[in-house]
């Protein structure tokens, strides 16, 4: 028996409460059986101060999990090398589980801009896609950027979810650290806790 599982990518740096809340509202929404955290690699062109290194932003992932017994973390695309595609990472995870039906969790802008993403047309076929909308009035564009997705693609699986806002930003949390500002009420205590061990976000960003 197949299961329902969330693939949710990003830089997570750092994970944040706004992260977990859409995962959350995502997952109840679907019914989905788990949600896996995907963080991306390295990118060399930003500072250290700017993006924590993989290994703490994959350990940060994993602590924030931790109260969720459904919620995994994979270390997938830090520990490949050059650019990772979506695809590719699809790819990767088709051949790794059998037995799982993908979603894909996106946000709005992702969605509107889906058709630049590399061989998106294969994306729709390996995964559902879940786009959450983050802004007051963009449903109408959502929903018309999803039923034109379906016409060229009359498999595809597209939600198009309204999620209650929680907003978050990471740069506004790594801005906060750097002046030693309270981000117990946006991160995990964990890891804020996490952060100020390894004195990650306290560098000026260049």
């Amino acid at each position: 028996m197949s299961r329902k599982i969330g693939l949710f990518g990003g830089s997570f740096n750092p994970i944040h409460n706004g992260h977990l809340h859409n995962v959350c509202a995502v997952r109840r929404a679907l019914q989905l059986d788990g949600v896996v955290l995907m963080p991306a690699g390295e990118a060399p062109h930003k500072s250290s101060a700017a993006y924590a290194p993989a290994a703490d932003r994959l350990e940060m992932c994993r602590i924030a999990a931790q109260p969720f017994p459904w919620m995994y973390v994979s270390d997938y695309e830090t520990t490949q090398s050059g650019k990772n595609y979506t695809v590719d990472t699809l790819r990767a995870l088709h051949e790794m589980e059998k037995n799982i039906e993908w979603s894909l969790m996106i946000g709005s802008d992702m969605l509107l801009s889906f058709r630049t993403w590399r061989q998106w047309q294969e994306i729709l076929r390996l995964a559902d896609i879940c786009a959450v909308s983050r802004e007051i009035g963009d449903l109408p564009a959502l929903n018309a950027c999803a039923d034109s997705l379906r016409t060229d693609c009359p498999d595809a699986v597209i939600h198009v979810l309204t999620v209650p806002a929680m907003p978050v930003s990471s740069t506004e949390i790594r801005q906060n650290l750097q002046k030693n500002l309270d981000c117990s009420c946006l991160l995990p205590e964990n890891v804020v806790q996490y952060i100020w061990e390894k004195q990650l976000y306290l560098l000026d960003e260049r």
